[in-house]
Order: C-alpha cells, then sequence, then structure tokens
C-alpha cells in the first residue's frame, strides 16, 4: 500500500489550498462558527447533549473529518476549520445558560461492576427500548460488550413479539455471518426464542463449545445487563426525548383516529426514525470514550477502532462462523421481512411513488410533518 511523504502531503495541501485549520479558523467569520453550534442545538430541543456531544454532532452532520482520534475540523469548501470543544461551550453557555445545570445526573446509580470479556462477538447484550412506543416506534437492540460497539438498533411495530426479537437475532446473525460466543438478555419472555436459536446454532456451528460449560445465552435481571441499559440511557437523552418533542408538533396535524393519516404517518415516522437510528448508532460507535484505567475493557478510542484493532488489546475475535444459507431459510421460516413492517409493500409502494411525485425531499425530524401535509392529499 503506497504511502505519502511528508513532502508529498504539504505539495498536494498547497495545491487544494488546505491551509492548517488553526489558521484557516482564525479567518473564518465568527457567524459561521456560532451558526454550526446553533444548528445542532436546534436539533435537541430538549436539551440534554453536552458541548462534547454538540461538538461531535457537527463532525457528523457538518462535515468534520477524524484527525488522529480526535475530532477537530470540519470543511468549509477547501479549507478545514477547527471548532474547540472550549468554543462550542462558550457558545453553548450564552444561548442557554441553564442547560449545563439541567443536564446534571440526579437519579440514584446502581453501584457499577467491572465488565470483563475476551474480545468482540464474544458476548452481545439484547435489550428492547420502549420509551418511544407510547407513540407507536418501539427500537431493539444489540451491542457488542468488549468493545461497546452498537451491532443494531431497530424500529420495530412490536418489541415484546418472541418471533419478531428472534427474527432481528437471525438478522444480525446472517449479517454478520456468525454467532457470538454468548448472548445475554433480561428474562422477557419475548426472548425465549432467542434462547433457542443460540443454543440450537451454537450445537450445530460450535459444538466442541459445551454449552453446559459455557452458556449460549445467559439471562440476567435488566438492572444488570448494563452494557446495553448505559447505552438506552444515552439514546433516550441524545436522541428519543427528541423524537417525542418533534412527534407532539404535529399533534394540531395528525388525527390518529383515521386511517389514511394513521397509515402514512407510520410509513414516514418509521422510515425516518430507522434512519435517525443508524445515524446515531454510527455517531455512538465513532464517539471516543474517556480513558478509565480501571477499566479491563477498551477506553479512550471510539467503539469502532477498539472493534477494528482488537489484536492491538491482545483480544480475540469470538465470532462463530454459520451457514448463512440456513439463516436465511430461519428467517424465512418465521415470517421474514413482513414481521418488521409498519405498512404492507402495496402501501410502502404508493407512499414512494408519491414522496417522489413531491421531490423527494430529504425527510428530518423538522420537516417530517410539513411533508405529511404535502403527501396527504395524494394517499
Amino acid at each position: 500500500m503506497p504511502v505519502l511523504s511528508a513532502a508529498s502531503v504539504t505539495r498536494h495541501k498547497a495545491h487544494w489550498r488546505i491551509s492548517a485549520s488553526k489558521v484557516t479558523t482564525k479567518h473564518m467569520p465568527e457567524l459561521e462558527k456560532r451558526q454550526a453550534v446553533f444548528d445542532e442545538m436546534e436539533n435537541d430541543p430538549n436539551g440534554q447533549r453536552g458541548p462534547r456531544v454538540i461538538k461531535e454532532r457537527i463532525a457528523l452532520n457538518q462535515g468534520y473529518i477524524l484527525q488522529g482520534i480526535a475530532l477537530r475540523t470540519f470543511i468549509v469548501g477547501c479549507h478545514y476549520h477547527q471548532i474547540y470543544r472550549k468554543y462550542v461551550t462558550t457558545i453553548m453557555r450564552s444561548q442557554e445558560p441553564d442547560g449545563f445545570q439541567a443536564r446534571e445526573p440526579t437519579a440514584k446509580k446502581i453501584k457499577r461492576g467491572v465488565l470483563v470479556c475476551l474480545g468482540p462477538h464474544h458476548e452481545w447484550s439484547g435489550d428492547g427500548h420502549d420509551k418511544l412506543s407510547a407513540i407507536g416506534f418501539p427500537i431493539w437492540g444489540i451491542r457488542d460488550v468488549w468493545s461497546g460497539k452498537w451491532l443494531g438498533l431497530w424500529v420495530v411495530p412490536n418489541n415484546w413479539l418472541k418471533i419478531v426479537i428472534a427474527y432481528l437475532f437471525l438478522l444480525l446473525v446472517h449479517k454478520l455471518g456468525g454467532i457470538p460466543v454468548q448472548m445475554t438478555t433480561d428474562c422477557g419472555s419475548e426472548l425465549v426464542m432467542v434462547y433457542g436459536f443460540a443454543n440450537a446454532l451454537r450445537e450445530t456451528f460450535a459444538s466442541d463449545l459445551a454449552v453446559d460449560i459455557l452458556p449460549a445465552h445467559r439471562f440476567l435481571q435488566s438492572i444488570h445487563n448494563i452494557t446495553i441499559e448505559r447505552g438506552w440511557l444515552r439514546l433516550r437523552l441524545d436522541w428519543g426525548d427528541n423524537v417525542k418533542i418533534f412527534w407532539d408538533a404535529g399533534s394540531n396535524i395528525y388525527n390518529e383516529s383515521n386511517d389514511t393519516h394513521s397509515d402514512l404517518a407510520k410509513w414516514l415516522w418509521s422510515t425516518l426514525i430507522q434512519a435517525e437510528l443508524d445515524s446515531v448508532r454510527d455517531a455512538f460507535n465513532n464517539h471516543r470514550v474517556r480513558k478509565d484505567r480501571v477499566k479491563f475493557l477498551p477506553s479512550g478510542v471510539s467503539p469502532n477502532v477498539a472493534f477494528s484493532l482488537y489484536e492491538h488489546y491482545a483480544a480475540d475475535n469470538g465470532l462463530l462462523p454459520v451457514d448463512c444459507s440456513l439463516i436465511e431459510k430461519l428467517m424465512e421460516d418465521l415470517g421474514g421481512e413482513e414481521l418488521i413492517r409498519f405498512v404492507s409493500k402495496e402501501y410502502e409502494q404508493k407512499a414512494k411513488d408519491v414522496f417522489r411525485k413531491i421531490g423527494s425531499p430529504k425527510l428530518t425530524m423538522k420537516n417530517v410533518w410539513n411533508i405529511f401535509q404535502d403527501m396527504l392529499p395524494h394517499m
């Protein structure tokens, strides 16, 4: 793999008129820097995102790039600009002086233990998130215990149905081409099929690992399934509470008892929420966690970095390969994609046609109800 020399890098920077971030930031209009912060604060009406998260959201949503392991710059034209966390903090304090105190944790916390895991895919932590169930969009997710990486986040019509959860488990297994050494969930009755599949697949594809010595699935109390439970808290504070606010903004537009309204809202919002979950998952996986010298698992880097460079930590990839054609057959036998659809295929196709007819606008939390009104007469 060719490597550019320092001189070549300097030459290319000169050719593309790329200056050092500190230099270009100095000449960047103050209004542009402030507006970058304000735009991300506007996306957080609940006010739960701190300066570090806002800084990273600017990186993901407005063109930041990575320098080393720190998010430092974003692109404007051909220039790279550096927005420091201290600057973001100052702007946020001037705009919302009470926000920092409001974000102070007040809930009594359960005493933390020390997690031990041998590497990626040695243990997956799965659970449901019901905070958006009240508006009809429950979530289910799976997280790698060793790295903290979110492997899957899905919005589904019902996250209490065992057949739906089993399908999502198999969907991830099919995507990754293997199963973890162990799956960990809480004790909900909707997990019995996941328990069955985890054991059956282990015995079929890794019979040398005795399930009576190293269980393929482990049930825990919800408060002790800490890898994913901690993730749910951040998801709610950084994103979920805001979704409710944007949903409620359509209270004078949306009539739940009207089937036409209901079907269109289901299609639009499930599409938007899944896209948002994909974006949130990417943001969480690229978020550099603080260095914790007491922690046995990787810290001081993002989950993506730890997951990709696991050998650097003397870790072992625990993914147990499976026959994906068999997994695909099992998914079809359960009911396939229909299990996680909010509307029928026919309605989805009609909605997509109407969406294209109005110009295929970018769907966001800010404009979803406007798009709803534009599409409604055609449905």
